[in-house]
């Protein structure tokens, strides 16, 4: 998959617009809709979104996503994509959905086919929506594809429902509308190394600033190193046993495993939430703990 910042002329796409925080399944249905129609017809397929999401322009803060742009790149080019095409926002923010349908989707990529989810809106003040992109189809030449909500147990998946799933703990509910499971990775950093002087050595990840951030806990986990995956359980937080720092950290004992990976990448993929974050009074209480922590795994 070819990554591009700037608008280049690449005309006869099937195009999936959207943000696609999360990659979730209900994302993945407009981009496979738009993946499979450019493998049909003899094109190429591209996503069209932008670097940062609309509301750093809009209110100056930074959300927290669900993947970060490498990762959210990653999933993209797993689902067939040709292209990646992440615009500024700002530079087409004052743009009429006309004008940004005309000037930047007509003018660089002439698509043979558009595909969005139901409830996509885009132009100065929202003014564009899936009734506009279906009424300007024949205007400009291009099929349109409306991808209807998807749902699990009758909620719609989106992205605000997996945050708040996240954010609540719920690994579970969070990985069945995502599709996958919800992964940080990363670079092996060293630690303190005082899990190792109880016996549960851990691999020590940066949680990422942009991301949603799970609740402080210990967590069942898939780690895969290279092509290989070994169980295993996170630490998230503070380690209140250990020190007296407000900084958190991601700290996973792999099951099974004694390589040296400092400095290596690894993905820890969340799979459910086994107890919040506890202050013990001793390392020989923690110990005991996290041995119970190991057979729910």
């Amino acid at each position: 998959m070819q990554i591009l910042k700037d608008l280049t002329y690449i005309p006869d796409l099937s195009l999936a617009l959207g943000f696609f925080d999360g990659v979730h399944r209900g994302h993945q249905a407009v981009i496979n809709n738009a993946v499979n129609y450019a493998h049909e017809n003899g094109l190429n397929s591209a996503v069209i979104t932008f670097a940062d999401h609309p509301c750093c322009y809009f209110y100056r803060v930074t959300p927290k996503y669900i993947l970060t742009r490498d990762d959210r790149a990653k999933h993209l080019a797993n689902l067939g994509v040709d292209y990646l095409i992440e615009l500024d926002f700002e530079s087409i923010s004052g743009l009429t959905a006309e004008d940004y349908l005309r000037d930047v989707i007509v003018k660089y990529f002439k698509p043979r086919a558009i595909t969005t989810g139901w409830n996509h809106n885009f132009g100065y003040k929202k003014s564009g929506n899936v009734k506009f992109l279906e009424k300007y189809s024949k205007k400009f030449d291009y099929e349109y594809f409306e991808i209807p909500p998807q749902k699990e147990n009758s909620l719609i998946i989106s992205s605000t429902a997996i945050r708040e799933f996240l954010s609540s703990g719920n690994i579970e509910e969070a990985n069945t509308m995502l599709g996958y499971s919800f992964t940080i990775s990363g670079k092996v950093a060293k630690g303190q190394q005082i899990g190792r002087t109880i016996g549960f050595p851990t691999a020590n990840l940066i949680y990422p600033q942009e991301l949603i951030e799970l609740p402080f806990g210990v967590y069942s986990v898939l780690v895969k190193i290279q092509d290989k995956i070994f169980k295993g359980i996170t630490n998230f937080g503070v380690r209140p046993t250990v020190s007296n720092s407000n900084r958190t950290t991601l700290e996973t004992h792999i099951l099974d495993f004694a390589g040296d990976i400092y400095g290596h990448n690894i993905e820890v993929k969340f799979l459910k939430m086994i107890r919040p974050e506890k202050k013990f009074d001793s390392l020989d209480e923690l110990k005991n703990q996290i041995t119970l922590d190991i057979q729910s795994v």
